[in-house]
């Protein structure tokens, strides 16, 4: 039977993968100010996404796919598109130009590190946290 389904495919509905990160929401200017101060005892990254892109879409995916901090970083998950005014502001506070898809490391208040588009590697914050 199992011949069958490899062939013609099963009407069994795929299970959701579960995701690999614990996503903060970042929905709020205050969150910033917190952020800020929670990553001199624990580093933050923050991951600006436009939902409305591809490539922001697929850079999530596979940073997603990558991702191996869960315990020594703080993961914020950004929708830029709904909340523009809080990426206005990252840019202001952290000194980066805003781009999308974008990544932000947060260590001691401060943006350590940041990488937008292809160049958004999970396997590189290894080594900047």
């Amino acid at each position: 039977m199992s011949f069958f389904k490899n062939i013609f495919g099963s009407d069994e509905t795929p299970k959701q993968q579960e995701p690999k990160i614990n996503w903060e929401k970042l929905t709020d200017l205050d969150q910033l100010a917190e952020i800020m101060f929670n990553s001199n005892e624990k580093p933050a990254v923050i991951f600006k996404h436009s939902t409305r892109c591809s490539i922001s879409r697929m850079a999530l995916k596979q940073f997603e796919n990558e991702f191996a901090l869960q315990d020594k970083v703080t993961p914020y998950f950004l929708d830029l598109l709904n909340y523009r005014e809080i990426s206005n502001e990252i840019a202001n506070r952290f000194q980066v130009q805003h781009q999308s898809p974008q990544i932000l490391v947060i260590k001691d208040g401060k943006s350590v590190y940041d990488a937008s588009h292809s160049d958004i590697d999970a396997s590189v914050l290894e080594e900047v946290v």
